[in-house]
């Protein structure tokens, strides 16, 4: 790109990530000289090979789901038959539109993109190895590491690519296999297991931990468990795998169930989703006097994004917290703003939503019900099910509901857990409500159009103030 002769920038950043190039764009809206090293393809895994093309593919999977039951709405298809591959090519062409558009941004913002493997080489200096080898080293008052993370590997799940898939293995598939065992049930799990199962597979969960989606309400899980084994998957929870077994014709897995009972699962393919390990070895953090926590190799900071060494700074995945790309890509403007004297407010790590993008959709911010009491609230729940709503009665969607928690002092919204139709779009009402220290009552009393799902935000509401109007 244009600008590669100079040597000298106010900021270099090492990534370009959904954190790392959106700080990039908002350090050069901020009339700073800014240079971003990537290796790979701008946008980082959440746009090539994450977010964006797995959105795709369960917008593919919804809509597989859809057609099948086109007969009640008096469609007939007759035998519907699908194939991944062309959705998998669609998803293909999505993310790389989203990849051209963040060159023609760095582009607009005057932004640098040195092409190569960025590393520090000393105080103030970013080393870039190109793809033949060639090393420049450019400087820069302030360095920002924003590199990621990457699929964890277990010593008795270990990814080859083949038979054992990482994430990233399985957006390039476009023959979905007769069997399939996810380990794993997080997000990346939950939406591969729709995906897959929606395309033919027959899919087999497996989670270690008590219950799917484990960081979300325990009601949420218990729902979500319902719907995958509605759609014909098989649950494991609380299962210890223990030995993986790779064959010629597939993968043999050898687990204890939840009663301590030994089990053998033959599948064709195994998706492993147990998890993601940051990307910080090989980044020259020696060269500054920069180490990681021993624990689990994430880079500490403070607040602001800042090390323990001035002028170096880190965001995203690799400086830990939760991997989430809306979390990088906050961090990133958050840090560069400071950087810039602009700061207003560090990142609020308590109102950070989660979604999941799998049938049902979940959705959540704050507390979960659990969380709200052992932190001593004096706690309020209310439920308000998709089946009151005529939105989604009318669409045929109403598996799930809408929870909110509420502190019965101040009436404060400690958390929503939204499972079902637009549940990621509709966590918004209530991310912006807690950001704006709503109370229960004020999110009911803002009008909520009729008909729409929206409605369930506002009868939530009312639900935790113990008075719904239509349940």
């Amino acid at each position: 790109m244009a600008g590669k002769d100079k040597k000298s920038f106010d900021l270099i950043v090492v990534g370009a990530g959904p954190g790392g190039y959106v700080a990039a764009i908002r350090a050069g809206q901020l009339g700073m000289s800014v240079a971003c090293v990537e290796a790979d393809k701008l946008g980082g895994v959440c746009l090539n090979i994450g977010c964006i093309p797995t959105k795709a593919l369960l917008t593919s999977a919804l809509l597989v789901s859809e057609v099948k039951g086109a007969e009640k709405h008096g469609i007939s298809t007759g035998d519907v038959t699908v194939s991944l591959g062309p959705a998998q090519e669609r998803s293909r062409e999505i993310a790389g539109q989203l990849n051209r558009g963040v060159g023609m941004l760095f582009k607009k913002n005057k932004i640098t993109h040195l092409e190569g493997f960025g590393r520090l080489a000393g105080k103030g200096k970013v080393e870039v190895e190109g793809k033949d080898g060639e090393k420049e080293v450019y400087e820069a008052e302030h360095i920002l590491l924003a590199t990621g993370s990457r699929p964890r590997s277990l010593p008795f799940l270990e990814i080859d690519g083949e038979h054992i898939w990482s994430s990233d293995d399985a957006l390039f598939v476009k023959e979905a296999p007769k069997t399939l065992a996810v380990v794993g049930a997080g997000a990346i799990g939950m939406e591969f297991a729709d995906i897959f199962e929606a395309f033919g597979s027959e899919v087999t969960v497996i989670e270690a931990l008590d219950r799917l989606l484990p960081v979300e309400d325990a009601d949420i899980s218990k729902q979500i468990e319902k719907s995958y084994k509605k759609r014909g998957m098989t649950i494991h929870t609380a299962a210890r795998l223990e030995k993986t077994e790779v064959g010629d014709d597939g993968v043999t897995l050898h687990f204890k169930d939840k009663d301590g009972k030994d089990q053998t699962l033959e599948v064709e393919k195994v998706l492993s989703a147990v998890g993601r390990i940051p990307n910080t070895e090989d980044l020259g953090l020696d060269s500054v006097g920069l180490d990681v926590s021993e624990s689990d190799g994430f880079i500490e900071v403070d607040e602001w994004m800042r090390t323990s060494v001035e002028g170096v700074y880190a965001v995203g995945d690799c400086a830990g917290g939760a991997l989430l790309a809306h979390k990088a890509s906050h961090e990133g403007i958050v840090c560069v703003e400071k950087i810039a004297g602009e700061a207003h407010a560090p990142v609020d790590y308590g109102n950070i939503p989660n979604c999941t993008y799998c049938h049902p959709e979940v959705a959540s911010v704050g507390l979960t019900e659990a969380q709200a009491k052992e932190e001593g609230y004096d706690v309020q729940v209310g439920t308000f099910p998709w089946v009151g709503n005529g939105r989604a009665l009318a669409h045929g969607d109403v598996d799930g509901f809408v929870k909110v928690v509420r502190d019965k002092k101040y009436s404060e919204i400690l958390g929503a857990h939204i499972i079902g139709p637009q549940a990621t779009e509709l966590i918004a009402e209530f991310v912006i409500g807690r950001h704006l220290e709503s109370t229960v009552e004020e999110m009911e009393k803002a009008i909520h159009p009729h008909p729409t799902l929206s409605e369930a935000v506002a009868e939530g509401a009312l639900a935790a103030l113990g008075r719904p109007i239509h349940i």
